[in-house]
């Protein structure tokens, strides 16, 4: 009964019309709502690059490619033996060559890669990108990324011509190694690769760069990302080092996605000084509440009320503060959360602003995940309970008769 009286009269005085404290009491509760807004924001922003790097960017690109230091034939033996290395779920041979993609006066240079499509699916997604566009060999049809299309301007069914660097010895003199294609698929994935890739059959590709049957490697697909360095080892020793070389993801992408990682941490712990912050708001609410009604302490402390339960009505006042700034903070930060690609979609539209061309995808991706949800509310809560501990303290301390000898 009495930390009952003893928490009512902390919380009447901390939100009273007649207290001077209750304005500061709502800027603090405030203060960390927004403090963990921000936040939830920001984590959900790095979450989302994140997860757009593991299934977008990383779905398209096979883990390990294995790249022939001479161009070599396809074995099916050599497929066989990549398959059985544990940890690999997809083997396909490749052929891939920088060139030009050219229509008119128009040019974009482009990374030609010649690939199989009934293999080919089972080291990178990059079909489900391309609306059921299909290459058939012999046809010479081409998969252009939506970038490539939109600096050409050409649409499905549209031609284009694939220009190699290397020179062709004619009669009539020395011209570059080209052939015209029909664009079967625009690929739109929306990430980096958009603006470079230009896929085509491999039967296609052998011909364009004059292999007759090899191929320039093969690629794999991995059950999990991070064991490609043992598994591109194990790879090229099966196929032998003195034919092939390992390149991995990490090689390419790994910097990136080790800096998101740290990133996020870093970011977490940066804006936790922001909550701390708006905690130390709510000590220095309590703190006046103790000043203010310490007549009221002092009376409760005569009829029975021990220094535990006055700093237990201290904690629990606190806690209830925070606990209402943290779920205030945490509905508005996953709101502002999920409605922030749409609102940056529109920004970009209506500004015509183009803010993600230095980004691997050119939208802005947002996941919330629960995990850190509870992560960021666990942190929020600590800091404020240990904000607690000083003014419930301080009260506990208060002497009931040098108190009420002043009142």
């Amino acid at each position: 009964m009495i930390r009952s009286v003893a928490f009512g009269v902390g919380w009447r005085y901390a939100f009273s019309r007649r207290s001077s404290i209750s304005f500061i009491s709502s800027v603090a509760l405030l203060g960390l709502a927004l403090s963990v807004a921000v936040l939830v924001i920001v984590v959900s922003v790095i979450n989302g690059f994140e997860r757009e790097l593991r299934t977008r960017l990383l779905g398209l690109l096979p883990h390990v490619t294995l790249q022939a230091r001479e161009a070599l034939v396809v074995d099916a033996a050599d497929l066989d033996a990549l398959r059985t290395i544990p940890g690999v779920a997809g083997v396909a041979s490749f052929i891939q060559g920088a060139g030009l993609a050219a229509v008119s006066d128009r040019q974009s240079g482009v990374l030609i890669a010649g690939i199989d499509p009934d293999s080919y699916g089972s080291v990178s997604a990059v079909s489900t990108f391309t609306a059921g566009g299909v290459l058939e060999p012999g046809r010479f049809q081409v998969w252009l990324g939506s970038g490539v299309a939109n600096v050409l301007r050409v649409e499905v069914g549209d031609s284009v011509t694939l220009v190699l660097p290397s020179a062709l010895m004619t009669p009539a003199g020395i011209f570059p190694r080209q052939k015209r294609f029909s664009v079967s698929a625009i690929i739109s994935s929306r990430s980096e690769i958009d603006s470079r890739a230009a896929y085509i059959h491999q039967e296609d590709a052998q011909r364009l760069f004059r292999l007759g049957d090899r191929v320039h490697g093969f690629q794999l697909r991995l059950d999990d990302l991070f064991d490609a360095s043992e598994v591109a080892a194990a790879a090229v020793h099966v196929i032998g080092p003195e034919r092939v070389f390992s390149r991995t993801w990490m090689r390419t992408h790994g910097t990136l996605y080790h800096a998101i990682g740290v990133q996020k941490t870093t970011m977490f712990v940066l804006l936790s000084f922001l909550v701390a912050v708006a905690a130390f708001n709510l000590v220095s609410t309590l703190v006046m509440v103790v000043d203010q009604r310490d007549g009221d302490i002092a009376i409760l402390r005569t009829l029975g009320c021990d220094s535990g339960t006055i700093v237990w009505a201290f904690v629990l006042l606190g806690v209830c503060l925070g606990v209402a700034g943290i779920a205030l903070g945490m509905l508005v930060g996953v709101a502002c959360a999920l409605s922030l690609p749409e609102f940056y979609g529109w920004i970009s539209a209506t500004f015509s602003l183009d803010l993600m061309n230095q980004y691997f995808v050119s939208y802005l991706p947002v996941r919330v995940i629960p995990q850190d949800l509870l992560g960021i509310a666990v942190t929020a809560l600590v800091l404020c309970v240990a904000g607690t501990l000083y003014p419930a303290w301080r009260a506990a301390l208060l002497r009931p008769s040098e108190v009420l000898a002043h009142e």
